[in-house]
C-alpha cells in the first residue's frame, strides 16, 4: 500500500507570513483513473479541503505529467454545443458541489443550490 501514498517532498515557509507554509505533494499516477479529470481532481482536492485540522488551504499549482494528459480524449463535442444546450454565453461555465457539512440552514442551502443551478 505504500506505493499509493501521496508524498510531501518539500515544505517552505511563506515569506512574511508566520505559521504559513507551501507544501509540495506528489501522488503516484496509479491512483488516478486514466482519462478522468473528475477522478483526478476529486482524489487530489476532494476531501483534503474538508479536514477540520486545517484552518486554511489553497491549491496554488497543479502539474500533470504529459503521459497522463495524453490519456484524456476530450469531450465528444465542443464548448459551443454545451453553451447552446445551457443557453449560457459570455461567461465561464462552472460546476460545484454544495455539501451539507457547510452548516447552512435549509433555506440558505436551497439558495446556494439555486444560485449554482442558475
Amino acid at each position: 500500500l505504500d506505493r499509493y501514498k501521496g508524498r510531501c517532498y518539500h515544505i517552505e515557509p511563506v515569506p512574511g507570513e508566520p505559521d504559513q507554509y507551501i507544501c509540495y505533494v506528489a501522488y503516484p499516477l496509479d491512483l488516478f483513473e486514466e482519462g478522468s479529470v473528475t477522478n483526478m481532481f476529486t482524489s487530489i482536492v476532494g476531501n483534503v479541503f474538508g479536514f477540520k485540522a486545517l484552518r486554511a488551504l489553497r491549491l496554488e499549482d497543479l502539474r500533470i505529467p504529459v503521459a497522463y494528459v495524453k490519456t484524456f480524449q476530450g469531450p465528444p463535442h465542443g464548448i459551443q454545443v454545451e453553451r447552446d444546450k445551457l443557453n449560457k454565453y459570455g461567461r465561464p461555465l462552472l460546476g460545484c458541489t454544495i455539501k451539507p457539512k457547510l452548516g447552512l440552514s435549509a433555506k440558505n442551502y436551497g439558495r446556494a443550490v439555486y444560485e449554482c443551478l442558475r
